[in-house]
């Protein structure tokens, strides 16, 4: 039996440069790892099975499924698996945890198939089940372009602290796509705020609450209907600026100091919000599985 965690993410910095003529956009976006975790075990088994306490999530089609059945393809085994996905990621709210569960599987069937996979050969599986699974297979810090399936290891960003507010909407049907068919040309930029914000991390500076930026926030309002005012609410409770997560309608604030990240989100407790205290992580150098498997404080 083997047990992962496969961590949420959030955009620090997303960039879209413009619609490219396969008619996706071309993006540039930092992305950083951080503590709340999925757990996905993988025992052998006849057939390949996915078992979850959300039953909506134990679909055929679910990414846990689709990678699983990619593997197989590709490795040619017959081989089987049991797969029990435990959810502590919400699900559709920009924080990646389909993308995640996906890379996490990959990783897990390689080991208990004991093929011989790269990190490069499954890299190139995933981005064939989405443009942020390969990210998830280096986790950590990276910068991310293309249709964000390009991806380039950073040196990490440990010790920051974030509170995550998860807004309870309803309507994420096809998000991203609406998300980007709301975009006005005058919004796309040219990947500057994203190279500063790389250079920083390069250099060993401290990234700091201005230095980030999501273009999908001047679209996010007109998608999901009462995230404004949700918006508006969390940062009057907290006392801070929060940010959108992805796509969202998840959002996040960025805190260099522990403590100053607990006292944000003390003030939301007594509201009765879905919020989570959490920490970025490092990427995974070594065997899968070293993640912590679950670190984040929900309220």
């Amino acid at each position: 039996m083997i047990t992962l965690g496969a961590p949420a993410k959030v955009n620090l910095t997303l960039e879209v440069l413009g619609k490219r003529s396969d008619g996706y956009h071309e993006v540039r976006t930092l992305m950083q790892a951080i503590d709340l975790c999925d757990l996905l075990t993988f025992e052998p088994a006849d057939g390949i099975t996915l078992k979850c306490a959300e039953p909506e999530l134990s679909s055929p089609d679910n990414l846990v499924m689709r990678a699983a059945r990619l593997l197989a393809e590709r490795s040619g085994r017959c081989a089987g698996a049991s797969i029990t996905l435990e959810k502590h990621i919400p699900v559709a709210a920009g924080l990646g945890g389909g993308s995640s569960d996906a890379a996490a599987t990959l990783m897990g069937l390689n080991l208990l198939w004991s093929l011989a996979f790269s990190k490069r050969d499954l890299v190139a599986l995933a981005g064939q089940l989405g443009s942020d699974v390969p990210f998830f297979l280096y986790q950590g810090t990276a910068l991310a372009e293309g249709r964000g399936e390009r991806t380039t290891p950073l040196p990490d960003l440990s010790d920051y602290w974030l509170v995550i507010a998860v807004p309870p909407i309803i309507d994420t049907d096809r998000k991203t796509a609406r998300l980007y068919h709301s975009l006005l040309a005058e919004w796309f930029t040219d990947g500057r705020r994203t190279a500063q914000a790389t250079q920083c991390i390069k250099d060993g500076l401290r990234l700091e609450p201005q230095d980030l930026f999501n273009v999908f926030e001047k679209a996010a309002p007109s998608v999901f209907r009462g995230l404004e005012e949700y918006w508006r609410q969390v940062e009057e409770l907290s006392r801070c600026k929060f940010h959108l997560a992805g796509s969202g309608p998840a959002l996040f604030a960025w805190f260099t100091e522990e403590a100053t990240a607990t006292e944000a989100h003390i003030r939301l407790r007594p509201e009765g919000l879905t919020t989570y205290l959490t920490r970025t992580v490092p990427a995974c150098r070594t065997r899968p599985g070293s993640w912590p498997q679950t670190g984040s404080t929900r309220t």
